[in-house]
This record gives C-alpha cells, sequence and structure tokens, in this order.
C-alpha cells in the first residue's frame, strides 16, 4: 500500500514539476506580416446627377474567404484607398466589425449600382450587427468620416473597373 502512494507521489510530483516550467527564455515571439493594401481596381462615386464624388483604389473581396475576412487586421488605410465587396446577385446583407481596428464608413450598393443605406462611424471590434437597409449586391468599405466628408448619400452611384 505505502509503495503504491510513493509511486503515485512520484508521479504527481513529476507532473507538477514539468508542467510548472518555465517557457524556453530563447523562443521568440512569432511575428506577423502586416496586412499592406493591393491594388485591385478603380472606383469612382458619383452623385445620382453624374457629377463625380471622388475617386478611389480599391481592393476587390469577391469569393468567401476575401469577403469573410475584409479588412480585419489592418492598422490603418489611406483616405482614397476602401474594398469593395462583390456578390453575384443582391440581398439582404450584413456587415460587423470583428477583429477591424480602424473605423469605417460602409456603404450598400444594389445590383444597379446605386447607394441603397450606409453605416457610417462604424466602431473597431464592435460586433453589433450592421445591416443595409434593402437588398445590395456591391459593399464600399472607405474611413469613418469619408461619407459625409465627401457629401456622399443614399441614391449616389459607384462605378468600378478591375485592373490586371
Amino acid at each position: 500500500m505505502i509503495r503504491k502512494y510513493l509511486i503515485l507521489s512520484a508521479f504527481l510530483g513529476c507532473a507538477f514539476f514539468t508542467s510548472c516550467k518555465d517557457d524556453d527564455p530563447s523562443e521568440k515571439n512569432i511575428e506577423t506580416e502586416e496586412i499592406v493594401f493591393t491594388k485591385e481596381g478603380e472606383a469612382t462615386l458619383l452623385k445620382a446627377s453624374g457629377d463625380t464624388i471622388k475617386k478611389l483604389d480599391i481592393e476587390i473581396a469577391d469569393d468567401n474567404y476575401e469577403r469573410q475576412t475584409g479588412l480585419m487586421y489592418r492598422d490603418s488605410m489611406e483616405e482614397e484607398q476602401g474594398m469593395l465587396f462583390i456578390y453575384d446577385k443582391a440581398a439582404p446583407r450584413s456587415f460587423f466589425m470583428k477583429n477591424t481596428y480602424i473605423p469605417l464608413d460602409i456603404i450598400y450598393f444594389g445590383a444597379d449600382s446605386t447607394a441603397v443605406s450606409l453605416q457610417e462611424n462604424a466602431k473597431p471590434e464592435d460586433e453589433t450587427s450592421l445591416p443595409s437597409e434593402k437588398p445590395a449586391q456591391f459593399i464600399l468599405e472607405i474611413n469613418a468620416g469619408l461619407a459625409k466628408e465627401w457629401n456622399f448619400e443614399v441614391g449616389d452611384k459607384i462605378d468600378f473597373k478591375r485592373i490586371d
């Protein structure tokens, strides 16, 4: 009986000391590469009258992975840059700001490229749903405050093209 206790004590002692062992101080933190903007297209925001509001360089998110990650894990974006999400058809859409570190304006466009709703000043890392008010096929994310600064309104339009 005493032999069982000795073996059990030895086993628990070894388990304790190996589980409490400090990490190897020579191990380094894993550094991740900064995600940088990659121009994949150009977009022009237009008033309903056809007047140009602003021209932007855009990244395009047109597959499930790109649409799910969007602008996550980025520290900044230039004023004349944005990300355009492209879907096959218009439908009710909803975005949120999980793992997104920069505040954004989110503009929802219908199948005819007309803005159907706008979510301004989306808060970084907030997981609150930010839905479109009507079905949307294209969604543009830009830095927060720019939609207001540029006087962009529901009913205005987007025109975009991919570049090679």
